[in-house]
């Protein structure tokens, strides 16, 4: 089985790429398999400029081709927040706060201008190729309250019209056919294979 190294911590951002890889025949490594000391800072203004930063940093520490991704949410009524301070927008990682806050700041806010969509930035580099970068999105609306065990982050609050449920009521499968990081991860997959000749 071919491994593919993802610039994450996140272990449920690396179930997301597991989902969409492993069936394709790619195991996944995370910085907790190949550089557990490393700490990236993400100092980019918008998800791509994240994403190219990470993935660069660990490949040119490795010496090997690298994916890294920034992810997060926009939301219309905030003017885009949280935005690339998605996983830290109310304290470093702690969903549960960045949910609350969220939800505080839509407080009365009617359910039609609850719009909004999680954006994903996938870039891939490595020490003789050029950085690639790729798109997904997802529309939705926030809800008033959490609803669902699954996934990670805004999760529960992220209703999905077109299913009628939100993204922590998915599989991981069903979440990877429909989220932002799946549709990312999936123009991704059509390319890797040029990147292992």
């Amino acid at each position: 089985m071919k491994q593919v190294i993802i610039a994450t911590k996140n272990k449920g951002k690396a179930k997301d790429f597991e989902a969409i890889f492993a069936p394709l025949g790619y195991e996944v490594l995370t910085l907790f398999d190949v550089a557990p000391d490393m700490e990236i800072e993400e100092t980019g203004t918008t998800f791509e400029e994240n994403a190219i930063l990470k993935a660069e940093a660990v490949a040119k520490r490795l010496n090997t081709f690298v994916i890294a991704d920034d992810s997060g949410l926009q939301i219309d009524a905030l003017n885009g927040e949280p935005g690339v301070y998605s996983a830290r927008y109310a304290g470093d990682h702690d969903d549960e706060a960045n949910i609350n806050k969220v939800l505080t700041k839509l407080k009365g806010v009617p359910e039609e201008k609850r719009t909004a969509r999680f954006c994903c930035c996938i870039a891939i580099t490595g020490p003789s190729h050029k950085t690639e970068t790729f798109f997904g999105t997802c529309e939705g609306k926030i809800l008033t309250e959490k609803r669902g065990n699954h996934g990670f982050g805004y999760d529960p609050i992220f209703y999905v019209p077109s299913l009628g449920c939100t993204m922590a009521e998915l599989t991981a499968e069903e979440k990877g056919a429909i989220s932002h990081r799946g549709h990312a991860i999936h123009k991704l997959a059509e390319q890797l294979p040029s990147w292992f000749q």
